[in-house]
C-alpha cells in the first residue's frame, strides 16, 4: 500500500556481502540477459522514491538524489551519483560496485559507454525518470529507449532463498512493532504514545524505513501521524509498514481490548483466502471471492479496489491482486493481502504476509486476533 514518504531516507542500508553476495547480483544479471537476448547493456534509474530495480541489480538505495547504473552485458557496472563529489565517499557504502562517479555530463558518458557495448542498451526504471535526462538520453543514442522495466518486474516477483530469508526478518520486525502498539493500547496509553511504541521498536531492529497510519474514527478513514492525539482509543485501526535489509513488510491491525466482531470476520474471510492462493493462481480470480465471501457486509473502501500486491523491494508492486486482474500468483512470488470490512456499526482492516511456493503457502506474518 502507497503512503506518505520521508523526504530523507536515512535509516542503516549499507551492502553486507555475507547477507547478499555478488554472485546473487551477478544471478540477477544474467537473468535480465536471458531475458532481453540482444541487449548490449542497461540503463538503470533510480531516486528516493522509486529505486527497486536499481536497488536489485546494485544494492544501491538513493538518499536523497536521483542515481544511474550503467550495467553492460559483460564487465563492471558503472554508478552515477547524484549530489556531487562530495556524495561520492557517502555512496561506497550502499554498493557492491567499486569507485562510483558523479552523476553529470550524462549524455556524454551514456554516449562513450554505449558504444563500447554490443548492441543498443535497454532502459529500466524510465517511467520514473525525469522529462529532461530522458530526452537527454534518447537523443544521445539516436532514438527511443527501449523500457523493459516490466520484464524485470516479473523477474523480481520471483524471490530467491536470501530474499525470503531477508523477508521473513522484515515480517519478525513487523511483528514486534505491531506487538509494541498493541501492549501500548492496552495500557491506555494516547494514540501518539501507541503510534511511537512501534516506531520505537522499529527504529531499535534497525529498520531503514518506518510508514505508519491510524484511525481517529473507529477505523472509517486512515491518517498518518503528524499531530499529536492524546486520547486513548479503543479500538484502534493501524497499518505498519518496515522496510529492513532493503525489503519491505506491512500489516493492518485492529488494537482492541475485547472481541471485535468486525474485525474477526475480517479475519474469517482473510485466512479462507490465503488457503486458495496458489502458484498459477488469478489474481482476480482472488480478489472477486473475496468480495463475494464477505456478504452481505460491504468491503472497506481502501481494499475495495485493490486486495493486495506483490511486495519486496518495492513497497507496491505488480502484480496487483484486483478483480479487473489477468495476472498470476509466482511460484516464489511474495504478496500483501487485506481484507477490509465495514458492518452497521464498525470498520476493520487486517491483513497477510504470504510466500506462495509450488507446495503450499507460507504465511510470514498475519494481523493478531482482535481481542486483547
Amino acid at each position: 500500500m502507497l503512503t506518505m514518504n520521508p523526504t530523507l531516507l536515512v535509516g542503516p542500508s549499507d551492502w553486507d556481502g555475507a547477507r547478499m553476495p555478488q554472485e546473487e547480483f551477478a544471478a540477477r544479471t544474467a537473468a535480465l540477459w536471458r531475458d532481453q537476448p540482444s541487449a548490449g547493456g542497461a540503463i538503470v534509474y533510480g531516486d528516493r522514491v522509486n529505486h527497486a530495480e536499481l536497488a536489485y541489480l546494485t544494492h544501491f538505495t538513493p538518499k536523497l538524489e536521483a542515481a544511474l547504473a550503467l550495467i553492460p552485458r559483460a564487465g563492471a557496472a558503472t554508478l552515477l551519483v547524484g549530489g556531487g563529489a562530495n556524495m561520492l565517499q557517502a555512496a561506497k557504502p550502499l554498493t557492491f560496485i567499486a569507485d562510483p562517479r558523479p552523476l553529470r555530463d550524462v549524455g556524454k558518458t551514456v554516449a562513450q559507454w554505449a558504444r563500447e557495448q554490443g548492441g543498443a542498451p535497454v532502459l529500466i526504471g524510465g517511467a520514473a525518470m525525469p522529462y529532461a535526462l530522458h530526452r537527454e538520453i534518447a537523443e544521445t543514442l539516436g532514438g527511443e529507449l527501449a523500457d523493459r522495466t516490466a520484464a524485470l518486474q516479473a523477474q523480481m516477483c520471483r524471490k530467491s532463498a536470501r530474499e525470503l530469508t531477508l523477508l521473513r526478518e522484515a515480517c519478525a520486525t513487523l511483528a514486534a512493532t505491531i506487538t509494541a502498539m498493541g501492549a501500548a493500547q492496552r495500557a491506555g496509553a494516547p494514540a501518539t504514545d501507541v503510534i511511537l511504541a512501534g516506531e520505537r521498536a522499529a527504529n531499535r531492529l534497525g529498520v531503514q524505513d518506518v510508514r505508519t497510519l491510524f484511525s481517529c474514527n473507529g477505523g472509517r478513514t486512515l491518517q498518518p501521524f503528524e499531530t499529536a492525539v492524546e486520547r486513548a482509543l479503543d479500538p484502534l485501526q493501524v497499518y505498519m509498514a518496515v522496510r529492513q535489509f532493503g525489503y519491505w513488510a506491512e500489516g493492518f491491525a485492529v488494537l482492541a481490548a475485547s472481541p471485535h466482531s468486525c474485525a474477526q470476520r475480517a479475519s474469517d474471510v482473510l485466512r479462507s483466502a490465503v488457503e486458495r492462493m496458489q502458484a498459477g493462481g488469478r489474481c482476480g480470480d482472488l480478489a472477486r471471492g473475496i468480495a463475494q465471501a464477505v456478504h452481505p457486509l460491504t468491503l472497506h473502501p481502501v481494499t475495495a479496489r485493490v486486495a493486495g500486491n506483490a511486495i519486496g523491494l518495492a513497497l507496491e508492486a505488480h502484480p496487483l491482486i484486483a478483480a479487473g486482474s489477468e495476472e498470476s500468483f509466482e511460484d516464489g512470488g511474495v504478496y500483501s493481502l487485506r481484507v477490509g470490512l465495514v458492518d452497521q456499526r464498525d470498520h476493520a482492516i487486517v491483513s497477510v504476509m504470504v510466500a506462495v511456493h509450488g507446495r503450499g503457502n507460507e504465511v510470514l506474518w498475519s494481523s493478531p486476533e482482535a481481542a486483547g
